[in-house]
């Protein structure tokens, strides 16, 4: 996450932008007991590319190590398999194997504390497992399951505090057909909350939200603000939060933009204290 005063100037250029948190969705602080969903008792299985995840076995590990330690109930290594196994890395591509080593995960420390040393790893394992539910993995016995998706995000975003759990659920709940306002108000919330917490993607979705009055009363500066802060996450195949950026500076007014830098400088202060 980068968070500077380069942030600013490059906004200022109509460029480029920043990085990282401090306001809910409508711009209220958001209190994390108010957001809390109650845990799921069951767990199960894993899921595609997680980002921001901790330093974990080195690189040079032999695969054979990494089995060992995995096989010894080792998390680290489990999660590092795992990830190999779901994006093909250094070994062929095998998703049932990626479900089996985040499904040892959630099953063995679902109930570690979130202060513990591998919690992140832990959390990342749900989110894995509810993306592989979301789209179940062809020709296995994990079928497409919506509801055991959103079990998974749930107990993330909710016991873990994960960001990226917490995007994935509120896309769950703000995209869905027949979303009632109930669904829509935990959709937002968790929105903001991942948002606030650096997590790019959610900034982007909540800063088009917010600029262009999609189901949110509008806020033009306030969506730009957000729209700034993915652009300047975003990765160089994340073409749509670009794009967003890209129209919505372009149709900001210049009291939008001399408001949104405002809020910019105001995050970057913020982040520093």
């Amino acid at each position: 996450m980068r968070t500077s005063r380069r942030t600013i100037v490059a906004f200022v250029l109509g460029a480029t932008a920043l990085a990282a948190p401090a306001l809910a969705f409508d711009g209220a602080p958001v209190s994390q007991k108010d957001a809390t969903i109650p845990v799921v008792t069951t767990l199960p299985g894993a899921a595609g590319k997680v980002r921001n995840v901790p330093p974990v076995v080195p690189q040079e590990t032999s695969l054979s190590a990494l089995q060992y330690a995995a096989e010894g109930g080792h998390p680290i290594a489990q999660w590092k398999l795992g990830r190999m196994y779901a994006n093909g890395d250094g070994v062929a591509q095998d998703d049932v194997r990626a479900f089996e080593y985040f499904t040892r995960i959630a099953n063995a420390h679902a109930e570690d504390s979130p202060s513990a040393p591998q919690a992140q790893i832990v959390a990342n394992a749900f989110v894995a497992l509810g993306r592989y539910y979301l789209s179940g993995i062809p020709n296995s016995k994990v079928k497409p399951d919506q509801e055991r998706a959103r079990e998974m995000f749930s107990y993330a975003a909710s016991y873990f505090g994960n960001a990226d759990a917490q995007y994935d659920l509120a896309r769950l709940y703000l995209k869905t057909p027949d979303a009632s306002r109930e669904d829509f108000r935990y959709g937002a919330r968790w929105l903001g909350l991942a948002a606030q917490k650096g997590q790019h993607e959610a900034q982007a979705l909540l800063g088009q939200m917010l600029f262009n009055g999609d189901r949110l009363p509008r806020q033009a500066a306030r969506g730009l603000m957000w729209l700034t802060l993915a652009r300047d996450s975003a990765g160089s195949d994340e073409t749509w939060i670009k794009e967003n950026y890209n129209r919505a500076f372009a149709k900001a007014s210049d009291d939008d933009r001399a408001m949104c830098l405002q809020m910019l400088e105001q995050w970057v202060q913020g982040r520093r204290e």
